[in-house]
């Protein structure tokens, strides 16, 4: 059974489908590798997904325009 994503990590993936903006576009705006955000977007059950820290989480949501705030 799959684990269910974290709130950032579901939020961030929502984000980044719904900029319309390709994973270049967004690597490049966030100074992140265009195959980070690939790998990161990639289903779970994908061995070649993989998690990113929160400093690359952080870089991507600046370039998106996000903010971390209390609900």
């Amino acid at each position: 059974m799959a684990k269910k994503p974290a709130c950032i990590e579901f939020a961030l993936r929502k984000a980044i489908t719904g900029s319309g903006l390709t994973h270049y576009a967004i690597g490049k705006m966030a100074d992140v590798a265009p195959s980070v955000i690939d790998r990161f977007m990639m289903p779970a059950e994908d061995p070649r997904h993989r998690g990113i820290n929160l400093t690359t989480a952080a870089r991507i949501a600046a370039a998106l325009g996000l903010e971390l705030r209390p609900v």
